[in-house]
């Protein structure tokens, strides 16, 4: 286990070098959550749509929803990863006394808990004294701040289990920009992304709802909102721990077959 620390903290700290990209970052979240809710509010006042949450609710999910950026998203691979496959770099890291798989697994979990070490607190701080209904509220209650914590988890290690999918199939295409650019578009839109899936018609959430993708930022930022909340709280953590197993099956499984059949020429 020693070793898959040194490089989660390798990764971790070199993750957090990239200050003024983080700075960056945080600007333009700002903007994009400010000009989110000024769209959503422009509806709300109208009367033209429905709203399945209160306006309270969507600020909140909405700067989640930006604070946790860097933490679900859908598009960042790790060129390094895929580049040694192609090149056949792979090789020596098959040489070192450490599973391949965890190895990856560590490396993508710390980019993405040091990006977001940067970017949230600025943005869930200021977020927290904007004017009501703009304003980042407190959980919904005692049960959403217990869960929240324990989904939010659940939801990362799903996003990473998913990439590690492509990740794994750079050992069987020339290319995986396609299969990125198809999957980061699935997963930004299922997972509430885009749009909160309490926007989606109720016959397609009942689909959705079951799939991967819900479980990745949906389910945390609905259960600290309150949406979800109660035995349908309990039963949306557990539909992310049965996804988080069988993806993690499924990945060792399609890793140690890639495994077997890969072939390194050169020297």
């Amino acid at each position: 286990m020693r070793q898959y620390g040194s490089f989660f903290r390798i990764r971790f700290l070199a993750g957090l070098q990239y200050r003024a990209a983080a700075w960056a970052g945080v600007s333009t979240q700002f903007a994009w959550g400010g000009l989110t809710l000024l769209l959503y509010a422009a509806f709300h006042r109208s009367g033209s749509a429905n709203f399945p949450m209160t306006f309270s609710q969507l600020s909140s999910y909405i700067w989640l929803q930006q604070a946790l950026l860097a933490l679900f998203m859908s598009w960042y691979f790790d060129n390094e990863i895929l580049e040694s496959v192609s090149t056949g770099g792979v090789a020596y890291e098959l040489c070192r006394p450490c599973d391949l798989y965890a190895m990856w697994f560590v490396k993508n979990l710390a980019v993405r808990l040091s990006r977001t070490s940067l970017r949230c607190a600025p943005i869930l701080l200021v977020a927290s004294f904007l004017p009501a209904p703009f304003r980042l509220s407190a959980p919904a209650g005692w049960e959403a701040a217990l869960l929240f914590p324990i989904s939010l988890a659940l939801g990362l290690l799903v996003i990473v289990s998913f990439s590690m999918l492509i990740y794994i199939s750079s050992f069987y295409t020339i290319s995986t920009l396609g299969i990125r650019l198809l999957s980061s578009s699935v997963v930004e839109f299922f997972s509430g992304a885009v749009i909160p899936l309490p926007f989606f018609p109720e016959q397609l959430q009942a689909v959705i709802n079951v799939l991967p993708f819900a479980s990745i930022q949906s389910t945390p930022f609905l259960i600290y909102t309150g949406h979800l909340a109660g035995r349908q709280a309990l039963q949306s953590v557990a539909v992310q721990l049965l996804w988080l197993a069988g993806l993690l099956v499924l990945g060792r499984a399609l890793m140690g077959r890639a495994l077997k059949k890969v072939v390194v020429q050169g020297g």
